[in-house]
């Protein structure tokens, strides 16, 4: 019997380490938000402190029905205030650590879900 990889339609994430995702073999060792549609963003907080409810809000443009957020190295739950704008629209919001988030985003996109990682190194 002959195996075939899985192709995925979608961008992945194939790689991870502290401080740092590849994105399709690309190395990102800043913030980013990964699309499965393709977009790839640089997120400008370097820390969980730094952000706030705009941070979000910029997920909306994306068209997600789900946002996987990778928090760092812990989990650490946003403010729910910071998620108004996405709950408004019926998006979704998952919160794992950054690794867990990673697999888990690779795993809906390969389904074809409409989710987006929006991943702190």
């Amino acid at each position: 019997m002959k195996f075939q990889p899985d192709t995925m339609q979608a961008q992945s994430i194939t790689g991870y380490g502290t401080g740092w995702v590849a994105v399709n073999g690309e190395k990102r060792t800043s913030s980013v938000l990964v699309s499965a549609a393709g977009a790839r963003i640089d997120w400008n907080c370097a820390r969980f402190e730094d952000l706030t409810a705009e941070h979000f809000s910029q997920l909306i443009d994306l068209d997600p029905e789900l946002v996987i957020f990778g928090s760092g190295e812990r989990i650490q739950f946003p403010k729910p205030q910071w998620l108004e704008a996405l709950f408004a629209r019926r998006i979704g919001l998952e919160t794992m650590d950054t690794q867990a988030a990673c697999r888990t985003y690779n795993f809906l996109a390969g389904e074809g879900r409409r989710v987006v990682a929006a991943l702190l190194l």
